[in-house]
Formats: C-alpha cells, sequence, structure tokens
C-alpha cells in the first residue's frame, strides 16, 4: 500500500493510499501510534479514500517529548492537522479509538465531516474519571487538595477534572457509527447510548469484546464494522 510521510508542523504524519479527494482523519488512542491505521486505511482505499494518521503528544515518533497527551495539547494538534487536510482534500471523514474520539468531540464540533466512525470512544471522560476515583479510592476534595495523582492508569489531574466538568459534549453534528465492546470498564453502555439518543449516531455493541478489541475473536469484529460502515 502506498504511503507517504509527512510532518504537519512539528506532528508526524502518514498518508495512506492512492490520491483521492476523499479522506479520512485518523485519530489513534492511549499507547498507540499513527501506524495503528494500517486496517482502516486498507479498507478506506478500496472504498476510494485516502486516510492521514498521525502521531499525538509523547506517542510514536513523539514519545519522549515534554508536551504530555491532554486535552489541551490533543485540541491543539488535532485542530492543526484538521486545517491541513481541509486545506488539501474536498470531502472529509474521520475515525477516532478511545481517547482520539474524545479529543475529536471537543475539537471538531465545529468541522463539517461526512461521516464518523468511533471505535471503543470515550464520550463521558468524567464518568471515566469518576471510576478511577472508586479504583484508586480517591475522592474530590483529595483530588483538588493534592492537584495530582499518579495512578497505574493515568495522572488523575485537578485542572483535567475541573475542565470535563466545564466542557460536557453539547455539540456533535456528523453522522457517527460507534463499536462497544459489552465488557469495556472505561465507558458504560448506558454512557454510549446517552450519546446515541442526543446525536445522530448508530451502535453496535460486541457482547464479548473489552476496551482495547484486542483478542484474536475481536480482529473480525472490527474488521467487518469497518467494512459496512467507511
Amino acid at each position: 500500500m502506498k504511503t507517504l510521510k509527512i510532518n504537519i508542523g512539528s506532528i508526524p504524519a502518514v498518508i495512506w493510499g492512492e490520491k483521492s479527494d476523499k479522506v479520512y482523519i485518523f485519530v489513534h488512542g492511549k499507547m498507540s501510534c499513527k501506524e495503528s491505521a494500517g486496517l482502516f486505511a486498507k479498507i478506506a482505499e478500496e472504498k476510494g479514500y485516502q486516510t492521514i494518521s498521525f502521531d499525538l503528544p509523547a506517542h510514536g515518533e513523539r514519545q519522549g517529548e515534554k508536551r504530555k497527551c491532554d486535552i489541551w495539547n490533543g485540541k491543539e494538534d488535532l485542530k492543526e492537522v484538521g486545517d491541513y487536510v481541509f486545506s488539501k482534500w474536498e470531502r472529509i471523514s474521520l475515525f477516532g479509538s478511545s481517547l482520539g474520539a474524545f479529543f475529536s468531540l471537543h475539537a471538531y464540533r465545529d468541522r463539517k465531516f461526512e461521516n464518523c466512525l468511533f471505535q471503543s470512544p470515550i464520550l463521558d471522560m468524567e464518568y471515566l474519571i469518576h471510576q478511577m476515583f472508586i479504583w484508586f479510592d480517591v475522592s474530590e476534595p483529595i483530588l483538588e487538595e493534592k492537584r495530582e495523582i499518579e495512578t497505574p492508569v493515568d495522572i488523575l489531574s485537578w485542572d483535567y477534572y475541573t475542565f470535563v466538568k466545564e466542557n460536557p459534549i453539547v455539540k456533535w453534528n456528523v453522522p457517527t457509527h460507534i463499536l462497544y465492546g459489552l465488557k469495556d470498564n472505561l465507558q458504560s453502555l448506558k454512557v454510549i447510548e446517552d450519546f446515541t439518543k442526543k446525536f445522530c449516531s448508530v451502535i453496535t455493541v460486541s457482547e464479548n469484546s473489552e476496551h482495547p478489541f484486542m483478542d484474536e475473536s475481536d480482529a473480525p469484529v472490527v474488521e467487518n464494522w469497518m467494512r459496512a460502515n467507511i
């Protein structure tokens, strides 16, 4: 498959596929990288699309950089990538995985995408932070006092928590297809269903899948969902 490595400002990116006026922006999740777009890009090319993927802060080629992979830096990078893509292609769609979906909902709420696919999306970050409170015996007053608390999952930040509470997702006008694993412990089925009721979304539930969709049995589930909705 044809690939072209580029830099969008200081952001390493890959353009996948033969030249087309149609493209998907691929936003990976935590602990992933731009190269994880391979399967998606292959299917997208079969349907006439190019794909552009890029490394989020502190991921892929950007590991070791000082910028944190938080909502502020994530939004900034997604907006820079979005400006580039919307200046080069005529028809733009979006794929977001996990944390990448959360960043997309904030960075791209005013963008006009033709289509959107979210795999295991973080749609309600406040819900996830409250789950972490339970898992690691943290309370809101404790977090406010300490400002940051390191956990085995991630650093709990008072500033991040405050941003999340003050900036709920209230706008998303893109036709969206969601793949959700029923054993996902980061977002509940109710969170996903609440989102689909508010916004133009269709949910596919995989009963035996966890958040990462990394088991051998998950591969055909993900591929079939992509083929049906790209």
